[in-house]
């Protein structure tokens, strides 16, 4: 017994001697940082007291000042590096790309083929895989897939025209979540998912659980976003079964059912099928492979179901508050419409640039995604100490804090899209809003998620007022165990029929 304990007591002193000394590194470097937990580095306060993104925004306002263009942190036992200077901001992301190409986060594509989507996987089959994704979201495709999107959003008018009456208490997050989902259900999938008329709609219910739920309950993402590659050896998996059973088969049933049929749709998954019909030509430099494509539709229909519907309902929170923005966003609507005979057109949805501001304007205010994160490739500007970033650092760009820098956005707190006029814009320094990211990684999809946003929020502001209720929450409580930025509890506004 007394050996046991002996043995134990060695192995916790070897840990505890590990992590002091892992714990250490910027202090040796001389680098500004906060005293870090000898568990959780500083990463202490997620997520019991503060959101993730929080955490970043707070370390960004404390070191901005500081001599140097980064600050020191620990993602729990992870050396990490938080980016203060949008100089360095610009050459990681864009100039010096090549140094900061992967996020270092997990995949695992052969035991958890959702994961291996071109957000997360790395190197040369990143690079191939954006490549052949790329044409898939070009202006001419956006065109093919409008009269889908337009087709939702009539659908939505209906939903809430049922629902308001003479005016009504909504719960708006989960109303406009059924929109894109059911948008994103067409484009991916082909699939009329219904999820507007229906409470329990598959594509609702299992899009929220591939965003809320994770394999082992949870117990191991300390483990598997700690250590991604040792997680991927011991063929751990991030999402549930029954989820990626779910999209398995609807992906599979929808490949089978389109090359049948031949039918043509136009849309995300007809470009998927032409590059899987290479692939079994034996044409693997165009071609994609089946979990390939699985991938990719799971990501394109999680990551535009929840940024654009939460984007959609902070939009609304908003105006809600703001009802001379709302009036003038309301007016805009209402002339371009009526240039295109009252019809919902891609060229009007162009030409409405104060809704285009007011959507910029939520994504700086509430960026979904609040911090992008690198990997270092390679020992970075080793000829700078200041500067000098080594091989394997994780580099963080706390994107919520540089959205509220009063520097860069004066009275940051208050809502105001005329801060994305042409000229705003130009007179700001480059990298200063980054809700889809900037450079060679930024969001492939970042065109389509727009565009839907667009026309939903069009739909809803030319047939309704939104207004704070007794029950809307403000300030705004965030869920604080989520890496992306969502309402707690969701968002409540009294919605009112516009009289005609």
């Amino acid at each position: 017994m007394s050996l046991v304990l002996a043995l134990i007591a060695i192995v916790v002193s070897l840990v505890l001697f590990a992590a002091r000394r892992r714990h250490g590194y910027w202090q040796r470097r001389g680098i500004p940082h906060d005293v870090p937990h000898p568990l959780f580095g500083n990463m202490g306060d997620w997520p019991k007291k503060r959101h993730i993104a929080i955490i970043f925004r707070d370390y960004y306002r404390k070191y901005k000042s500081a001599n140097y263009p980064f600050a020191g942190f620990y993602f729990f036992f992870t050396r990490t590096a938080v980016v203060t200077d949008l100089d360095l901001v610009k050459r990681v992301l864009i100039k010096d790309f090549n140094h900061f190409e992967n996020r270092g986060i997990f995949y695992n594509e052969i035991d958890d083929p959702l994961s291996a989507t071109v957000f997360s996987i790395e190197g040369q089959k990143w690079r191939h895989l954006r490549h052949k994704l790329t044409p898939t979201f070009t202006s001419g495709k956006m065109k093919h897939m409008f009269p889908i999107v337009v087709k939702v959003g009539e659908e939505m008018d209906k939903v809430f025209s049922n629902k308001v009456g003479d005016g009504k208490v909504l719960e708006i997050v989960d109303l406009v979540a059924r929109y894109t989902a059911d948008v994103i259900g067409n484009c991916a999938f082909g699939l009329n998912c219904n999820s507007q008329q229906n409470p329990n709609a598959d594509f609702v219910t299992f899009g929220k659980r591939a965003i809320g739920e994770r394999r082992y309950w949870g117990l191991l993402d300390f483990f598997i976003f700690g250590f991604p590659k040792l997680s991927r050896a011991l063929r751990l998996k991030l999402n549930v079964q029954e989820v990626e059973d779910f999209y398995t088969k609807i992906v599979r049933d929808t490949i089978d059912y389109r090359l049948k049929t031949k039918e043509k749709r136009n849309d995300f998954m007809d470009s998927l099928i032409e590059m899987y019909q290479k692939e079994q030509e034996g044409n693997s430099d165009e071609g994609l492979t089946f979990n390939e494509i699985l991938a990719q539709a799971f990501i394109f229909f999680v990551a535009g179901f929840e940024t654009s519907s939460t984007t959609m309902g902070f939009a609304l929170y908003e105006l809600a508050q703001n009802q001379d923005t709302q009036d003038k966003l309301r007016n805009e609507i209402n002339d371009v419409l009526a240039k295109h005979n009252n019809q919902f057109t891609y060229e009007g949805i162009k030409e409405m640039k104060y809704l285009e501001q007011v959507v910029m304007e939520t994504l700086r205010k509430y960026p979904v995604l609040a911090h992008l994160t690198r990997k270092t490739q390679a020992d970075f500007s080793p000829e700078d100490p200041k500067t000098f970033i080594a091989k394997g650092t994780v580099v963080v760009i706390p994107a919520l804090g540089i959205h509220y820098d009063p520097d860069i956005y004066p009275e940051p707190e208050k809502f105001k899209p005329e801060r994305f006029t042409e000229e705003a814009i130009a007179s700001r320094p480059a990298c200063a809003w980054l809700p889809f990211g900037e450079g060679p990684r930024n969001c492939i999809g970042l065109r389509f998620g727009i565009m839907q946003t667009c026309v939903g929020l069009a739909y809803l502001i030319k047939g309704y007022r939104f207004s704070v209720a007794p029950e809307t929450q403000i300030p705004m409580k965030l869920i604080l165990k989520s890496i992306l930025l969502s309402a707690e509890n969701g968002i409540y506004l009294k919605v009112k029929k516009v009289s005609k």
